[in-house]
């Protein structure tokens, strides 16, 4: 696409992936030469460290003179598939660790600007200077401060096998588009970035992450490996860990906070719209001006927690109570620096403007959570209309039959909402009581706050979901 001095990649996604020309990276013809040398014998690896660098890529060159149709490049995608758009790519390859990122063809030793201290930058950079390969740069994490030469030569060393990993796999299979490195986990990689000392307990409900999470922390603090703990309740983990709850309570369109106020997060196509809102809330005595500046600083603490919550990312525009004194509208829009400063994502605030208005930039990665909190009834299926409640537990017990004598499975839990399994295990020869002399001992009855209240889901003893849901029920 000479027009936007760009081209679409083929990764193997439904969707082409886009890359620009100043995303391809100054080394990029270094990376193309190597490449080439690298497939042109399948048997013997060329080794980097003999690969000739190339001089940088013009800043004002075209993509047309630089690629062709056809040609096979090695890239990274650094944004996810977001609506329409396809996947972004950058030609600038790096291999992120704890305390270090390993960047292939870039010779350049940078410090985390988040470390202040001039000598100990100086003693970071010395040091990875002596212990870095050569043709790689190294940037120095702001986790990195104050930790000895043994740690960080370890952790080069495993980027090191990760780049030797990937670049192997280019010259030993020929079929394309082909992955060549995958980060680690989900659960590995946010691990990576906040974990402290301060952790007491990580517990973990699925038994292969479980390994990969428990395996990562013997790596990084093996004191703390024995705080990866496997949940097997019959509870579901959310339950109880009373996460349900607040996902219930911090989602969807309405956000209350403290004192009655309320925020409305929108979510458009091409911005983020929060409105803040005073609701009923017990009006100060000092007169409506305080008031809004309370109100306004509460908004600011919970819309910080919010982006960060729901990844939200793009363009956040907020309407906050309007305010007349300058000092209170300085003071807000420091407030909410302030509140930002823990978030990792790349972002820009501006000041209030004339409207009462404040505009921030977040860096967006991936689609924003959008947790559905409204959920269409599971009863009636949007109908409106449902059988009479009070049969409902005859209706269960027609599953249960159908689900041992029909089916021929024996053992299984049946997760409903707390108020319906409350009435379930009543008493003392309890409805489950009756049903398990009837139908056996495996009948399991599981309270879930996930549910609605006419809501029901069986699981098997392996705890795999049964779907004995049939619209026609509802007739």
């Amino acid at each position: 696409m000479p027009g936007l001095n760009a081209c679409f990649v083929d990764v193997g996604f439904e969707r082409d992936a886009f890359l620009h020309y100043l995303d391809l990276g100054n080394q990029f013809d270094s990376y193309t030469k190597y490449l080439k040398q690298v497939q042109s014998d399948r048997k013997k690896l060329y080794p980097i460290s003999k690969a000739s660098r190339l001089p940088d890529l013009k800043k004002d060159g075209s993509i047309a003179t630089t690629l062709s149709l056809g040609q096979e490049v090695l890239v990274q995608i650094v944004k996810e598939p977001i609506s329409t758009k396809g996947p972004r790519l950058t030609g600038e390859l790096s291999f992120a660790g704890r305390y270090l990122v390993l960047m292939p063809f870039n010779d350049k030793v940078s410090v985390s600007s988040k470390i202040k201290s001039g000598e100990e930058r100086a003693r970071l950079k010395q040091l990875i200077q002596s212990i870095r390969p050569k043709n790689f740069g190294v940037i120095v994490r702001t986790s990195a401060e104050g930790k000895r030469v043994a740690e960080l030569d370890s952790e080069l060393k495993v980027l090191l096998k990760r780049w030797e990993d990937a670049i192997t796999k280019v010259q030993k299979t020929q079929t394309r588009p082909q992955l060549v490195f995958e980060e680690t986990g989900r659960a590995v990689a946010m691990l990576r970035d906040l974990f402290n000392p301060s952790y007491e307990n990580i517990y973990v409900n699925d038994e292969s992450v479980c390994q990969e999470v428990k395996h990562y922390v013997t790596l990084i603090a093996p004191d703390k490996a024995n705080i990866v703990k496997m949940y097997t309740g019959n509870v579901p983990i959310f339950d109880n860990f009373n996460v349900t709850k607040q996902l219930k309570s911090s989602f969807g369109k309405t956000v209350n906070y403290k004192h009655g106020a309320y925020l409305i997060i929108e979510h458009t196509e091409a911005l983020h719209v929060v409105d803040v809102n005073s609701g009923n809330r017990t009006r100060s005595a000092n007169g409506q001006e305080a008031n809004a500046l309370q109100v306004n600083l509460g908004a600011a603490d919970e819309i910080a927690r919010q982006l960060r919550l729901r990844d939200m990312g793009g363009i956040i525009v907020i309407d906050f109570i309007d305010m007349n004194l300058a000092e209170d509208r300085q003071m807000l829009y420091e407030r909410m620096c302030k509140n930002m400063q823990k978030d990792r994502a790349r972002h820009n605030i501006l000041p209030l403007s004339k409207f009462g208005l404040m505009q921030i930039t977040r860096q967006r990665v991936r689609p924003a959570m959008d947790v559905m909190v409204e959920e269409t009834c599971p009863t009636c299926f949007g109908k409106g209309t449902i059988r009479s409640s009070i049969l409902f537990t005859d209706q269960l017990e027609s599953k249960i039959d159908h689900l041992v004598n029909k089916i021929g499975v024996k053992s299984f839990y049946l997760h409903v909402h707390p108020y319906v399994a409350a009435y379930i295990n009543q008493g003392i020869v309890s409805l489950k009581r009756k049903w398990q002399f009837k139908y056996g001992f495996g009948v399991h009855v599981i309270p879930s706050q996930k549910m609605a209240f006419l809501q029901y889901e069986f699981y098997d003893a392996k705890k795999q979901f049964i779907d004995m849901k049939e619209e026609i029920e509802t007739k």
